[in-house]
């Protein structure tokens, strides 16, 4: 049995296709196929059921799979031990970052960390929390950057920073007057929500389930984006919140509908999540630093309330 041998089990289980599988190990179908071929054989047990299409794991092969996914993890770690005992940060890093915190976050240190470590190729995609959850644990992304706490034994969180909510409030709405919002406030049948599957909806939903026993889920209007949600709530549609970073950016006119809480301000936790093998901590480390060095400067809020991006 080799690690080789074990790497090409998972490409197939990932892929569920030989040919698939081999283009992304770069070898020949033949090569991988006679490899994996080799493994059943020496463990006298069929890996995967060829005869379904897509090709699935038997049931042996799911347990197979499972620890094989943690012995080249833990292979990967060798490398790590000599990056780490030469000081270098640097190499391929997959980072994803939430809808809600990309659009604002990114442009603020992605130069900067480029320019400070350019032997790192950062590859970032935009996913959901649960997406990202799945791809830490199954080694398709390094590290993200997600609210949190995510109450996740297999995911390890370092807080970044806390971003507080700031309600959007547009002037034909009964709280436009307030000059502070309190969370009693929050009434969830007029308020403007993401779509289902980002968990700042979920906090939005968790902030008004706090003071409400009863709450409607259906809501009046929902989205996929923030800049919509601030578009729908000035045709009087309704009000929002926002993250505090994405008020930094609109425009002047549309800066007298924003609503500050009372202290202590309801927020969430942003934090660089990932594996608890902990595989590449100097380049997570890097990022840390270089995000929360830049982040001190536009956020000075102190006392806030944390809401779990959880749904409950």
């Amino acid at each position: 049995m080799t690690i080789t041998q074990l790497y090409y089990v998972l490409a197939v289980a990932e892929h569920q296709n030989f040919t698939k599988a081999a283009e992304k190990c770069f070898v020949t179908q033949p090569t991988l196929s006679m490899q994996i071929q080799k493994l059943e054989d020496e463990l006298e047990v069929q890996i995967f059921d060829r005869s379904k299409k897509p090709i699935e794991l038997t049931e042996v092969g799911k347990k197979i799979v499972k620890q094989a996914r943690n012995i080249v993890n833990e292979s990967y770690r060798i490398q790590d031990i000599v990056d780490q005992q030469k000081g270098f940060i640097g190499g391929e890093f997959k980072l994803g970052i939430i809808p809600t915190i990309m659009p604002t976050l990114l442009p603020m240190f992605l130069k900067n960390f480029i320019k400070k470590h350019p032997k790192v190729k950062l590859k970032i995609e935009e996913l959901t929390t649960e997406e990202i959850i799945a791809r830490i644990k199954d080694g398709h992304l390094d590290a993200a950057i997600a609210a949190t706490p995510l109450e996740d034994e297999n995911i390890k969180e370092r807080a970044l920073y806390y971003e507080p909510f700031v309600s959007y409030v547009p002037k034909n709405h009964r709280l436009y007057g307030k000059k502070k919002i309190e969370t009693s406030d929050l009434v969830i049948d007029d308020m403007l929500l993401l779509e289902d599957g980002h968990c700042f909806r979920d906090g939005v939903i968790n902030l008004c389930k706090v003071f409400k026993n009863h709450v409607d889920d259906k809501f009046q209007l929902e989205s996929g984006s923030i800049e919509t949600l601030i578009k729908l709530s000035n045709e009087g549609l309704g009000m929002t919140l926002l993250p505090y970073l994405h008020t930094l950016d609109i425009h002047e006119k549309e800066k007298e509908n924003l609503h500050y809480f009372v202290e202590p301000s309801p927020a969430r936790e942003v934090s660089i999540i990932y594996h608890k093998s902990e595989l590449k901590m100097q380049i997570i480390e890097a990022l840390q630093d270089v995000i929360s060095g830049i982040i001190r400067g536009a956020i000075a809020f102190q006392d806030v309330k944390i809401i779990s991006p959880l749904p409950k």
